[in-house]
């Protein structure tokens, strides 16, 4: 079992998610986030005074998948997590998908343990 731990833009939240919901991966976690990378600040004006911005607003999603489905979950967001150019590269800014071991997972409800638990 594995944890999808990726980070997009906003905007692109609902594309993803309704990309996800058609290949049936329907249980997914989504929370905002701050963050600095490779994308550049932007400057904004406050009180007559410019200010760099340079923690940008992201969303994070979180997944949890069989070892199976891995590969199938970061193309679904990548394609649909990219920004629209010509040539399909995207920008700088689309985000990161970060692949993590699950040790195991535990259902409250029922109690049930590991790949069980997760669909």
């Amino acid at each position: 079992m594995k944890l999808i731990i990726a980070y997009i833009k906003p905007e692109m939240l609902m594309q993803v998610k309704r990309a996800l919901l058609a290949a049936d991966f329907t249980k997914f976690s989504v929370t905002n986030a701050l963050g600095v990378g490779a994308e550049p600040g932007i400057f904004e004006y406050y009180r007559g005074a410019e200010v760099e911005v340079d923690l940008l607003k992201k969303v994070r999603l979180e997944i949890a998948v069989d070892d199976a489905h891995v590969e199938m979950v970061c193309q679904i967001i990548s394609d649909s997590a990219r920004t629209p150019e010509p040539d399909r590269t995207g920008d700088h800014g689309d985000g990161k998908i970060f692949i993590v071991q699950l040790h195991d997972v535990v259902r409250i409800r029922t109690g049930e343990r590991g790949a069980v638990a997760i669909r």
